[in-house]
């Protein structure tokens, strides 16, 4: 939704970057009432739930301010501009480590000054005395820690790609795999994952293996591919692939048959991570 097209009947706002969409900033979105919105400061690197990818995860609407565009305010002209654009805004609802305007030099104590309303600061969300962040959330995904990852998360951590050619291999020698460009989407680290893959527009998942990596055991080039498990003949043009657990680092074979045994497997430990889920 385009700032433009700003509803005169917002009273309350949430403000963040929001990248992940994660379980920190649900309790941000816990604090707005039913004529409450979510403005982002898009600050271009978002890369868990980048550009609108975000709308995936609430009801709120949400208002995307570049950063570029805004930075050189000031509190005051800052915080002018939000009344301007939420004529009916009377409450704010910002996390505890919250800072903006020109070089970041405001927090929330001068937000409660300027604002002439309600400021309402949600205190940090921890899980396991670990205090939840996107920093973290994107180191967990950089270690192939999905499972620490998604609990930050509050979902599955999700890419979506469109598929491309690969190298032909997989279909003739391997297992037929659906091949990605993934652009924009922080990629885990390399390796064989337990997945739901979604194709197209289709409603549901379905249980899948993917692998990120160098081709190390044929061509070496690098892919991004999945294997529906429940389907013999898949055709799509786009595919959103849901994280559910990690089976094995990316490592090289010394022979196609050696990789294919290391496959079947990868495919036997995924079904047993997916075949708890209710797709």
């Amino acid at each position: 939704m385009s700032i433009a097209t700003a509803t005169a009947n917002i009273d309350t706002i949430a403000i963040g970057g929001f990248d992940g969409m994660h379980i920190g900033h649900q309790h941000l979105f816990d604090a707005l009432g039913s004529q409450g919105a979510i403005v982002v400061i898009e600050t271009g690197y978002a890369n868990i739930t980048p550009g609108r990818e975000r709308e995936h995860y609430t009801h709120y609407p949400l208002y995307y301010y570049p950063l570029e565009e805004i930075r050189h305010l000031d509190g005051t002209a800052f915080i002018a501009m939000l009344c301007r654009q939420f004529p009916r805004l009377h409450k704010i609802v910002v996390g505890y480590d919250f800072h903006f305007g020109k070089d970041r030099r405001y927090s929330f104590q001068d937000l409660r000054t300027l604002f002439h309303a309600e400021v309402v600061v949600v205190d940090e969300v921890s899980v396991g005395n670990d205090s939840v962040h996107s920093h973290k959330i994107r180191a967990k995904l950089e270690l192939g820690d999905i499972k620490g990852a998604n609990t930050f998360l509050g979902h599955n951590y999700t890419i979506k790609g469109r598929v491309v050619t690969g190298q032909g291999l997989g279909a003739k020698a391997l297992v037929p795999t659906l091949n990605l460009h993934v652009n924009a989407f922080l990629l885990p680290m390399q390796g064989v994952y337990a997945t739901l893959s979604r194709l197209d527009d289709e409603v549901h998942y379905h249980p899948s293996v993917t692998f990120i990596g160098h081709r190390i055991s044929t061509d070496g080039s690098f892919a991004v591919e999945t294997h529906v498990l429940d389907e013999h003949e898949v055709a799509a043009t786009k595919v959103a692939v849901s994280f559910v657990g990690f089976i094995r680092a990316n490592r090289k074979f010394e022979s196609l048959a050696a990789l294919k045994t290391a496959i079947e497997h990868d495919i036997e430990h995924s079904q047993k991570l997916l075949e708890h889920l209710c797709l």
